[in-house]
């Protein structure tokens, strides 16, 4: 019994800063909305349009780059410190180059915002958060790849402190671009771009800086020998990340193309639906975090070659998802009317939203489930388990079946949002009974097989 408490609190030391550097990063966007929002109705629809595209293409960057992190964890716990600098600058190239085809991605977004046929305003602004936004691109991706050796070192700390340094410089940064303060230009939403820029590029100096004077990393000599970009690395480091990249765009595109469904419903059925599903992810941010913490300790002991104990860091750390999912569950069932009270106090958006936010407490389980045995799974380095099931799961189940039950009368009486909901909870219950399964299946093959696995 002391073995697992002392696994469950390692995990929840790891976990924590995790959740709260997520809550400073979420909290950008958060400052973006309001500042726009208060500049006009236009620019706020601007910045909402444009993240709906910069999110998904930066996402899919750090999906890549979270290859590391077990990477460098299973290193450290094999006592291999002289193979991480190489391995970490491997990790840097691969940003630098990520950023490359992100930055055209994003470059070229106009040619989707015109098909989707919106006042001209809107798109030049949209636009133009767009291009102000590129220059984040490599100082994001470059300050993930640190972050992702930090985490494989078990420090989750300083990325949590320049998270928050990030939230505090955001604010200033957008009142006087957006408005036009302190001798800045007046540039409204696009502001909001050239704020998040001059953010990531401060974060990633930071974390930088951090890693050349770090008591705990001097040891690495992380930059004592400068290594070319191999090209072997960087074709492993994509095979190992790609799964995950595609699994995490599967589930942002999955809750995108439900929004997306859902707006011909109206205007008060798109408000509701909005308000339970910004509660949900800030929810799920815990298990989320719980999922990283896990691929650290599961990493780092199947490098010091002990499967028993990655096999019982994966058990304890599914029980700690589902132990904090039942708590948000109740909570959320609960206070979900003076919740909604904070977002809206339109009545019909209220009395909507409630009955969703019941479905949200409903898959909220399901979803620690998944999301911590993906992690899992991540540091045994079984990504191509995660790519396959979550395919199946969100875009195979769920969104077939939320379409299915919310728009047409096929199997029921069409049942709009609600049937939407469902799909999500059958979307992310079937990630959580796949994955799981490959987990168990996975912790019951013999010690070689698993080493075998994380060596690869």
């Amino acid at each position: 019994m002391q073995q697992y408490h002392d696994e469950a609190r390692a995990i929840i030391r790891l976990s924590v800063p995790v959740f709260i550097a997520q809550i400073a990063q979420t909290s950008m966007g958060f400052v973006d909305t309001v500042m726009a929002g208060g500049y006009s109705a236009t620019d706020m629809a601007a910045v909402a349009v444009a993240s709906s595209i910069w999110m998904p293409a930066i996402l899919f960057g750090i999906g890549l780059l979270m290859a590391m992190v077990p990477m460098i964890a299973q290193l450290n716990g094999a006592s291999k410190a002289t193979a991480i600098p190489f391995q970490f600058q491997q990790g840097l190239h691969m940003a630098l180059l990520l950023s490359i085809p992100i930055g055209l991605i994003l470059y070229k977004a106009g040619f989707i915002i015109n098909l989707m046929d919106v006042e001209a305003a809107l798109t030049e602004k949209t636009i133009g958060y767009l291009h102000a936004v590129i220059w984040a691109v490599p100082a994001f991706l470059v300050f993930q790849s640190i972050r992702n050796l930090c985490e494989g070192m078990s420090l989750t700390i300083p990325a949590m402190v320049i998270g928050f340094i990030g939230l505090a410089a955001n604010i200033p940064l957008n009142w006087m671009f957006v408005y036009g303060k302190l001798g800045a230009p007046e540039l409204g939403g696009v502001g909001c771009g050239v704020a998040t820029a001059l953010v990531y590029w401060i974060m990633a100096i930071l974390m930088a800086l951090y890693v050349t004077v770090s008591k705990k990393l001097s040891g690495l000599q992380l930059f004592a020998s400068l290594y070319a970009p191999a090209l072997k690395e960087q074709i492993r480091l994509f095979r190992l990340g790609f799964p995950v990249a595609a699994s995490l765009f599967f589930e942002v595109t999955l809750f995108a193309a439900i929004a997306i469904l859902i707006a011909p419903l109206g205007s008060i059925t798109v408000a509701a639906h909005q308000v339970a599903i910004n509660f949900s992810t800030m929810i799920f941010m815990l298990p989320m975090s719980l999922g990283v913490a896990v691929s650290i300790r599961v990493g780092h002991l199947l490098g010091k070659r002990t499967t028993e104990g990655a096999g019982n860091s994966a058990k304890i750390g599914i029980w700690l998802g589902v132990s904090t999912a039942v708590i948000t569950a109740l909570l959320t069932v609960w206070l979900r009317d003076p919740i909604i009270a904070l977002y809206s106090d339109n009545p019909d958006v209220a009395t909507l939203a409630s009955s969703l936010m019941l479905l949200a407490a409903v898959y909220q389980i399901t979803d620690a489930i998944q999301v911590v045995a993906a992690g899992a799974l991540r540091g045994y380095k079984d990504m191509r388990a995660i790519f396959q099931r979550t395919l199946i799961a969100y875009w195979g189940l769920g969104l077939p079946l939320g379409y299915v039950l919310g728009v047409t009368d096929w199997l029921v009486p069409a049942m709009g949002a609600h049937g939407f909901w469902i799909g999500i909870i059958i979307g992310l219950s079937s990630a959580a009974v796949l994955l799981g399964l490959r987990l168990r299946w996975l912790r019951q093959q013999s010690p070689e097989f698993q080493l075998a696995m994380s060596e690869r």
